[in-house]
């Protein structure tokens, strides 16, 4: 039997299973708590990026950069699921704190960390509590405010999104150029702390208690699926050969897994990610997106700041500045989408347009080369900025709307899962795409190029201090290979948009619920009435 905390702030108890939502001044309240945490890990991610070409090239191993990335995003996307069904079980606020805590942890290691080994294994614990920083705040999101009523708040979240984008790359800049790239981390302390407090003090909703069991099996099987397929494409393919016994092995694992995954799913009671969910078309279309947006998204914020500071002999400081027409275009474009959600009921569109605009974006950025004008790059980050910010929130709010709302934050932490998923496969496949792209590149370029000339070219390429230490022509060379495979990177993301865009294309469209309605059943036609209730 379950039983009830009494709601807080003058909110009404909740029934078991039913809608909770809040007033507009509770909303703000709780919102408060929420962003503090997002700002947290929002942060994070822009910071660092900008900070990477320093940290590989102080460890000298730029062959090693995707994996500063992927170690977070792995245990972020492994973890998500599981912080969204430990918080439907019990509550969201000590799971959100619990969060902080270990994103924190992972912050103060990453600082410390006295090789390249060491912070990749500590930006695991980072991600780890990243995971549950993003997931968390998007399921209490659902928790209290009607899906119909959430456009209206993406704005608070756009501004959140926007505020870290242009002061992460900013902040990581001067940080890096600084007292040094250590501080990048030590910089969330402070932060996090502050968040700490809010969400400790403001973020305190009622919840349903009830018998749990926690899928632990299902969690370690999903994580090893994901880290033997990253393995097997980020160090195994490329080290070894794409036939090589190890790396069929570790593919082959990570098939095995991931079917033993779906098998521990359906069977045990309380699944970390329920098989049920992917019966529906409408979450298990805008999961596939997500996957695959995710894939195409973290290689421009990785690469991109490689490029500036590389080729175009950039700080960290100015990259990160010149960084701003991308996140001027997410910003520009989620906050007039996510009220246009709302006002109209309707967001097929939305998906679509995202599709075809980052696509177009890649493809402009394949065509990068040595002498490209700044201005053009602009662009072509504007381009790409607005057509994330086209579809980041909308494809949660309509996965959010189309299950029970038993499984809202399952539902929630496994768009992020998937997300997160496409981003880490994506670091770890533009990884080697880059590293054995910019052999073959430097073996064309260079004239009468023997194995070790190319061979050493592509290791000085591991740092951008040894780059730009090289003479010419040899430096010219590198930096040539160098453009020409971060061009193939870009171009890998086509056949995976495209897929993206047929998704966005066949997913049905389902009204969004209003404050007195519970989730509807997929199918139901009554967007216009719904849309007409909006206007009154």
């Amino acid at each position: 039997m379950s039983t009830t905390e009494p709601a807080t702030a003058g909110g009404a108890a909740p029934t078991d299973g039913g809608p909770n939502y809040l007033s507009h001044k509770q909303i703000l309240v709780v919102l408060g708590g929420l962003m503090a945490g997002m700002f947290l890990a929002a942060l994070d991610q822009s910071i660092v990026g900008t900070a990477l070409p320093q940290i590989v090239s102080e460890f000298n191993s730029l062959d090693k950069l995707s994996w500063v990335v992927t170690a977070y995003l792995l245990t972020s996307t492994a973890s998500t699921p599981l912080w969204g069904k430990i918080s439907d079980l019990y509550g969201r606020r000590p799971l959100f704190i619990a969060a902080i805590v270990t994103f924190l942890a992972g912050s103060v290691l990453s600082a410390l960390a006295q090789n390249i080994e060491m912070l990749i294994g500590f930006r695991a614990v980072q991600g780890l509590g990243a995971g549950g920083l993003m997931s968390l705040a998007f399921a209490t999101i659902g928790d209290v405010i009607p899906p119909r009523e959430r456009g209206k708040y993406m704005g608070y979240f756009g501004a959140v999104f926007g505020l870290s984008s242009v002061a992460g790359p900013l902040l990581g800049g001067l940080l890096t150029d600084g007292p040094g790239w250590r501080w990048i981390f030590w910089i969330n302390l402070p932060i996090g702390l502050v968040a700490l407090g809010i969400v400790a003090a403001v973020l305190k909703l009622p919840h349903v208690k009830r018998s749990h069991k926690i899928d632990y099996l299902g969690a370690a099987v999903i994580t090893g699926a994901v880290t033997t397929l990253l393995l097997a494409i980020s160090w195994s393919g490329p080290s070894n050969g794409w036939g090589n016994g190890t790396t069929i092995a570790l593919l082959a694992a990570a098939v095995v897994l991931a079917v033993t995954f779906v098998f521990v799913e359906l069977k045990v009671s309380e699944p970390i990610i329920p098989m049920d969910l992917f019966k529906g078309r409408i979450f298990s279309g805008y999961a596939g997106f997500a996957f695959l947006l995710g894939f195409a998204m973290f290689g421009a914020l990785i690469f991109l700041p490689l490029y500036l500071q590389a080729v175009k002999d950039m700080s960290p400081t100015r990259s990160g500045l010149a960084l701003l027409p991308m996140i001027v275009g997410i910003f520009s474009a989620s906050i007039p989408s996510g009220q246009l959600m709302s006002k109209t009921g309707r967001y097929k569109i939305y998906p679509i347009i995202s599709a075809v605009m980052v696509g177009a974006a890649m493809v402009l950025l394949s065509t990068l080369s040595m002498a490209t004008p700044y201005w053009q790059l602009a662009i072509y980050m504007f381009v790409m900025g607005a057509g994330l910010g086209l579809s980041m929130q909308i494809t949660v709010t309509a996965a959010q709307n189309s299950v029970p709302r038993q499984h809202m934050g399952t539902a929630t932490s496994s768009m992020t899962f998937f997300r997160s998923m496409g981003g880490a496969i994506g670091t770890a496949v533009y990884g080697a795409v880059l590293t054995t792209r910019l052999k073959d590149h430097l073996g064309d370029i260079v004239p009468n190029a023997t194995q070790s000339m190319v061979d050493g070219l592509a290791k000085a390429a591991n740092s951008v201090q040894a780059l730009h230490g090289l003479k010419e022509p040899m430096k010219g060379w590198a930096l040539h290979g160098l453009v020409d495979a971060m061009g193939d990177v870009f171009l890998v993301s086509l056949p995976f948009l495209a897929i993206a865009l047929i998704l966005a294309v066949i997913t049905p469209e389902q009204k969004l619920a209003g404050r007195n309605d519970g989730p509807k059943a997929e199918g139901e036609e009554s967007l216009e009435s719904s849309a007409a209730a909006a206007m009154h």
